[in-house]
C-alpha cells in the first residue's frame, strides 16, 4: 500500500443543470455544482447559522448521460469520488487554478415520486435492474446455515 488516499463522499443538492461537452470518439463529460450544507446553532446570538459550500462535480461518458437524463436542479445526490485540481489560464494570461470532484459513483436521493405520479418511467436503468436482483432469502437458501 502506497499509504496515501484520495477519496472524497457527499450528499448535496445539485445547484445547476448537469452541463454536457461531447467530444470526438463519443466520449462526453457532464459538469454541475453541489451544494452541501453545515447547519450550526450560535452560542452567543443562540441563532441558527446554515453555511453553503460548493464542489464542482465531473461525470464522465454513460455516467454523464444517465445523470443528465435523470438529474435535475435541486436533487439530491449522493456522489463518491476524487479531488482532481486543474492549472488554466485565464483570458489575461494568468494561472488559474479549479478543484474538482471526479465522479467515481453515485446514487440518486430524490424520491421522484413525490414530484410526479409517473416516477417507474423516472428512475434509471440500473437502479430498476439493482431493485429487481435484489430478493428476500427463501427457506432452502437458510438450510445451510451453521445455527
Amino acid at each position: 500500500m502506497s499509504g496515501t488516499l484520495n477519496k472524497v463522499m457527499l450528499i448535496g443538492h445539485l445547484g445547476d443543470e448537469v452541463k454536457m461537452h461531447y467530444f470526438d470518439g463519443g466520449n462526453c463529460v457532464g459538469r454541475f455544482p453541489l451544494a452541501t450544507n453545515e447547519t450550526y446553532t450560535n452560542k452567543q446570538t443562540n441563532e441558527r447559522v446554515t453555511n453553503t459550500e460548493w464542489h464542482n462535480i465531473v461525470v464522465r461518458n454513460k455516467a454523464a448521460e444517465i445523470c443528465e437524463k435523470y438529474l435535475t436542479k435541486g436533487d439530491k445526490v449522493y456522489i463518491e469520488g476524487r479531488l482532481k485540481t486543474r492549472k488554466w489560464q485565464d483570458d489575461k494570461g494568468n494561472d488559474r487554478y479549479s478543484t474538482e470532484i471526479q465522479c467515481t459513483d453515485f446514487m440518486f436521493l430524490s424520491n421522484k415520486n413525490e414530484d410526479s405520479g409517473n416516477a417507474s418511467s423516472q428512475q434509471p436503468e440500473a437502479n430498476q435492474a439493482t431493485r429487481e436482483t435484489t430478493s428476500q432469502p427463501t427457506a432452502e437458501d437458510n438450510d445451510d446455515l451453521p445455527f
